[in-house]
């Protein structure tokens, strides 16, 4: 499909940690591509990134609850976005969960894979159909079914 891609990273205050010890673990393979994340959490991975001494093009949004969710949602719409990495917090509430709800939608309505958790997200980007160029994404298809 492509060799470099354009990955959404967002996490929110709880799994902050979680997505930069992910993003540590896995910068060999982020510093390769484009990554697009709201504004704290791209602030964290920035950092986690030169204390290691890793290179990577980060670009920060803004924060989720200031509408950083709702830009990479655009992204995904205008298919800016290969892949998203979403660490929600189901433990507590959101004060932006309709953005958060959003940004969901538009990747399963844009055919944009989401990972909400730390295997999804290994299992996503270990995928060797990233470099196969014979696999095209099949179309999403909504035309309603009749019995």
């Amino acid at each position: 499909m492509k060799e470099k891609l354009t990955i959404a990273l967002v996490a929110h205050d709880n799994r902050k940690a979680d997505m930069v010890d992910w993003a540590r673990f896995n910068a060999e393979y982020l510093s390769r591509h484009n990554l697009v994340c709201t504004g704290t959490t791209g602030s964290l991975i920035k950092k986690a990134f030169d204390e290691m001494g890793v290179e990577a093009s980060v670009l920060c949004m803004n924060s989720g609850p200031m509408g950083g969710d709702a830009e990479i949602a655009a992204m995904v719409v205008r298919h800016e976005v290969d892949l998203a990495v979403f660490l929600v917090d189901d433990l507590n509430p959101q004060p932006h969960e309709a953005d958060i709800q959003m940004l969901l939608r538009q990747c399963r309505l844009h055919n944009v894979p989401i990972a909400c958790n730390r295997i999804s997200a290994d299992l996503m980007i270990s995928s060797p159909l990233w470099t196969d160029e014979n696999y095209t994404p099949a179309k999403q298809n909504y035309v309603h079914f009749e019995r």
